[in-house]
């Protein structure tokens, strides 16, 4: 028989672990760069680095010190300040922000009541307290907010503020360049991981035809051949929208890339480099995707398609939390964390595949899907409709898999992302797919 008093330990730890891995981040990014960098708006796309600070501890302090804990309010007059939907990222500069030294105090002041309250919290009675969502929920949001922050530092104009070890040479590759996935059903979603959020629920049935799928994401060789191919001059391969899109903003590359003679050069967190044809392309959106797929006679997965590349064992008949099996992610499996400050090569981590031989397909790089953001079967909004109800649509694409800038906390099988179809700044890549029939 299990004992309560053991588990409530293990949860208590999970949450301080968790907790103080995401604020570590959060100090990292917030302290390499000097204060008129933090309080700058470096692109309309994102908030001041400076707000997201604040943010967090607000956040923080809603859900975990007033909601579970019943206490009031520290500071009830910045709320309207940090609300994110009340306040479109193009218009946070103009807010009165609370300055550096300030927020880090507030974010602090705020993280140390949170850990007092940890001391005593029992982890049922509540759906929020329950297996320490609350808590987990709170050091998801902090992580998304740190890849956030991380995306405004590749915005930032200016000398190399992070710094990070490349990550290894990968192993040679002498596999097939797809797998076939067999088609038949299987269980998508999940009803019983703890600190899976409200769009990743419930686990129900999904029919999936046969299909094939990229053992590795699309590289930047292989779409650089679709542009010397004058891909992104081409109408054929573009949905009108995207090709409208391209042709409004004279997007010929991916974001970054400029042509210097015969090469391609690219700026990563500023420095200048030589694009590497075997990393996954970075930083192409939507449209850029699903063009390159119809070039190349093929497509973007669905999403129920990725999943199940993802997560079902044919051997087994079942769907494991992670291509490699239920365990928690490891620096073996994949490319997580910030660890690195670039994808891996195409073709790493081949601890971390499928059962059928699919690689990468947890961090590195966001992969774009066909599929619209969407409920899923039963869906109930917990614990508010502005997680992800208010954006369910044809208007948002959903990605999946995670990227090098994503923690492992934020990052599972069934973890959904999901964005419009031309955003480019996020850590975003693809593969692609096709159905068993085509040639």
């Amino acid at each position: 028989m299990t004992d309560p008093a053991h588990d409530a330990e293990t949860l208590r730890e999970r949450a301080v672990t968790t907790l103080t891995t995401a604020r570590a981040r959060t100090t990292l990014l917030t302290s390499c760069v000097e204060d008129p960098d933090l309080t700058a708006q470096h692109s309309p796309l994102m908030s001041p680095l400076v707000w997201d600070l604040a943010h967090i501890g607000n956040q923080e302090e809603q859900w975990l010190l007033r909601t579970v804990a019943g206490r009031d309010a520290m500071r009830p007059e910045i709320d309207g300040i940090y609300d994110a939907f009340e306040h479109p990222r193009a218009e946070r500069p103009s807010l009165p922000l609370l300055p550096p030294a300030e927020a880090r105090h507030y974010a602090s002041e705020v993280r140390g009541r949170v850990l007092d309250l940890l001391e005593s919290t029992a982890f049922h009675g509540t759906r929020l307290t329950e297996a320490g969502f609350a808590f987990g929920m709170i050091a998801q949001h902090e992580q998304q907010h740190d890849e956030t922050m991380l995306i405004t530092h590749q915005l930032r104009k200016g000398p190399q503020a992070l710094h990070a070890p490349a990550p290894e040479p990968a192993p040679l590759v002498t596999g097939p360049s797809e797998v076939l996935v067999p088609g038949g059903p299987f269980t998508m979603g999940t009803s019983t991981e703890p600190w899976a959020l409200d769009n990743e629920r419930p686990a129900h049935q999904r029919e999936v035809p046969a299909f094939h799928i990229d053992t590795a994401p699309v590289t930047n060789a292989a779409y650089q051949a679709f542009i010397d191919d004058s891909g992104y001059d081409d109408d054929r391969w573009w949905t009108p929208e995207g090709w409208a899109h391209i042709r409004q903003h004279s997007i010929h590359a991916p974001l970054y890339w400029r042509r210097d003679g015969r090469q391609w050069l690219r700026r990563r967190f500023g420095v200048t480099e030589v694009v590497p044809p075997d990393e996954p392309v970075l930083h192409v959106c939507w449209y850029e995707a699903d063009a390159y797929a119809r070039w190349a006679g093929r497509r973007l997965p669905t999403e129920a398609e990725w999943e199940k590349a993802a997560r079902h064992d044919p051997a087994a008949d079942r769907s494991m939390r992670y291509p490699w099996g239920d365990a928690d992610p490891a620096p073996e499996h994949a490319n997580l964390g910030q660890r690195h400050l670039r994808p891996a090569p195409a073709g790493s981590y081949p601890q971390g595949e499928s059962p059928l031989g699919v690689r990468q397909l947890i961090g590195d790089v966001w992969e774009w899907t066909a599929s619209d953001f969407l409920p899923y079967p039963g869906f109930q909004a917990f614990p508010y409709k502005e997680y992800s109800e208010v954006f369910f649509g044809p208007e948002h694409k959903v990605l999946r898999g995670g990227s090098f800038a994503v923690d492992a906390v934020a990052c599972r099988g069934t973890f959904r992302n999901w964005d419009y179809p031309i955003r480019r700044q996020i850590f975003s890549g693809f593969r692609t797919a096709r159905s068993a029939g085509d040639a």
